[in-house]
């Protein structure tokens, strides 16, 4: 008697078990709330008001200095000059529907500890065509995007969602790195992705890239060097700045074409050694 009353009790613990687990998967829940700590992303300089501050003007010598930035000795004076380089920069805040939250669990309640990552893109388009659309409010889920921030061809640095926030610049999306695959599910009907620890940063892609060709002239020197005084501006290693066709699982992304990682390399930790001295 006793045996068949444990076998009943262990019936319905695993019945009840599975009406659980199918509740969940039907009926995802909503992820809680984070709160994340926003000092190991760049900061936006100002208030949140929508603004323009123009750059310091160079020096006429510093104006026509031509650089041959295919020579060592080239990355070695960009990396020294850049330490006092000052961008302009302008806010021009996305659509509310554009961006998101971040969150502290999945949409099956668990958990999620990720550490923040960078991902580099470029806009393929004008900066003022993806700032235009950032803008525009998107009522469907899918067609929702924006980044946290883009840098146009003459280096400025526009400021488009906070970094708290959730910039939807990455779906279906996963990172690699030393924890092994990194990816969220934060919506029932969206693939996983890393856009709940990662900050979003586009490049304006030059006029002679605004098509679907594997490379394109480069990006100019001011966006480097915006770039690296940007994002040496958060605590983010080198590890974990990554670009979107490396973390894309759509098979459809390969941007930021024809970036040149070492000298953008070589510009960031040139501010980051002023930054330990000070």
């Amino acid at each position: 008697m006793e045996i068949r009353v444990w076998k009943t009790r262990a019936l319905l613990i695993f019945v009840l078990s599975l009406c659980v687990a199918v509740a969940l998967a039907l009926f995802p829940q909503t992820p809680e709330l984070q709160q994340i700590d926003a000092s190991v992303l760049p900061a936006v300089p100002v208030s949140y008001e929508e603004t323009v501050v123009p750059a310091p003007e160079a020096p006429q010598q510093q104006k026509q200095q031509k650089v041959d930035n295919s020579s060592q000795e080239s990355r070695v004076a960009n990396a020294t000059t850049a330490t006092s380089y000052k961008p302009r920069y302008q806010i021009a805040w996305a659509h509310p529907l554009n961006y998101g939250d971040r969150f502290a669990t999945d949409i099956y309640g668990k958990p999620v500890y990720n550490q923040p990552i960078i991902v580099l893109h470029e806009t393929v388009y004008s900066a003022a065509s993806a700032i235009n659309t950032f803008r525009t409010p998107h009522q469907q889920d899918d067609k929702q995007v924006s980044y946290h921030t883009l840098i146009g061809l003459d280096g400025t640095v526009i400021y488009i969602v906070p970094p708290e926030k959730r910039a939807f610049g990455a779906a279906n999306s996963v990172f690699i790195g030393s924890n092994g695959a990194e990816t969220v599910k934060t919506h029932p009907n969206l693939a996983s992705s890393v856009n709940n620890f990662a900050y979003h940063v586009s490049l304006e892609t030059p006029v002679d890239g605004r098509d679907r060709d594997r490379r394109h002239s480069g990006y100019t020197q001011a966006q480097y060097k915006s770039l690296a005084w940007l994002i040496a501006q958060s605590k983010v290693p080198d590890a974990r700045i990554t670009t979107h066709k490396a973390v894309d699982r759509s098979g459809s992304r390969s941007d930021p074409r024809s970036f040149d990682r070492r000298k953008f390399l070589s510009l960031l930790h040139a501010y980051r050694g002023i930054s330990r001295k000070s």
